[in-house]
């Protein structure tokens, strides 16, 4: 049985809450103790390795005293990932503050998501114990109504600054599709054995996206925006062309043309 962590073997002081009576606040406390101590054993020891008499000793409390909060160990764990998304999201939201840019807001949204998704708290709990425990579902719409409504705000903004004209339809299109991909990033970055390096990895490659997009969008080349049922979206004349000159692997007939290299028709050489 893992031991209770010593920074909270010692019952916490009650706080004065105005109008609330003495017995509301020791409730209060008692409640926040056993999600304080069940947070750390659970970074520590994972969902699974972590026992209720280990949370309730730590929190100096009875079982029956748990039990009053919650139904168990599985809505225990439920409240601190509540918490630790809810801390992540306001982190995140304090780093948007000052950035008028949309873009250099995205780009410090990123960072801070970086940032938080490579504690240990946020790697055990919410990437790594969290689909498993709450289920994907579950987990999926603890994770959607944290987040996704600042992804949404931030691609919105980001999309109607320069001359693409989309419906709300397309901008939440877009918000999803970044919303997978920075879950998606999340995941990789709190699984990687070296998670800094993987962190500036992501934070690589997704820059080098914005900026493709946000050339895109300030130039007006590529709109998705959709007409008489067909898709309106399109790489400007020459996108392709430049790609590919910078990296011949890009080329889609590249193998076809070395298959006429090595034989006629395609035929195999070695025939």
């Amino acid at each position: 049985m893992p031991k209770p962590a010593a920074s909270k073997l010692l019952r916490p002081k009650v706080p004065s809450v105005p109008g609330a009576s003495r017995r509301q606040q020791y409730s209060a406390s008692t409640k926040r103790a056993l999600v304080d101590v069940a947070e750390e054993l659970f970074t520590e020891n994972g969902y699974a390795g972590t026992s209720l008499d280990a949370i309730v000793a730590g929190a100096r409390v009875t079982k029956g005293a748990l039990y009053h909060h919650f139904s168990g160990k599985q809505a225990l764990f439920e409240a601190v990932f509540e918490r630790v998304e809810a801390d992540a999201t306001k982190r995140v939201t304090k780093a948007l503050k000052g950035h008028r840019d949309p873009w250099e807001k995205a780009l410090a949204g990123l960072r801070c998501f970086l940032e938080v998704v490579k504690q240990p708290t946020y790697r055990r709990v919410v990437v790594q114990d969290g689909p498993a425990v709450l289920g994907y579902e579950r987990f999926r719409e603890q994770e959607e109504r944290s987040t996704f409504s600042t992804v949404l705000d931030i691609v919105r903004s980001a999309l109607s600054a320069g001359a693409w004209d989309l419906d709300e339809e397309m901008v939440e299109t877009f918000s999803r599709i970044f919303f997978g991909a920075m879950s998606s990033a999340g995941e990789h970055v709190a699984s990687s054995d070296d998670p800094a390096a993987a962190a500036v990895r992501v934070e690589t490659a997704i820059g080098l996206i914005l900026a493709g997009l946000r050339a895109l969008v300030e130039s007006g080349g590529g709109n998705p925006t959709a007409e008489d049922g067909e898709a309106g979206a399109e790489l400007p004349d020459g996108v392709l062309d430049d790609a590919i000159d910078d990296d011949p692997d890009l080329d889609p007939d590249a193998g076809e043309d070395a298959a006429d290299e090595d034989g006629e028709d395609g035929e195999d050489p070695r025939a």
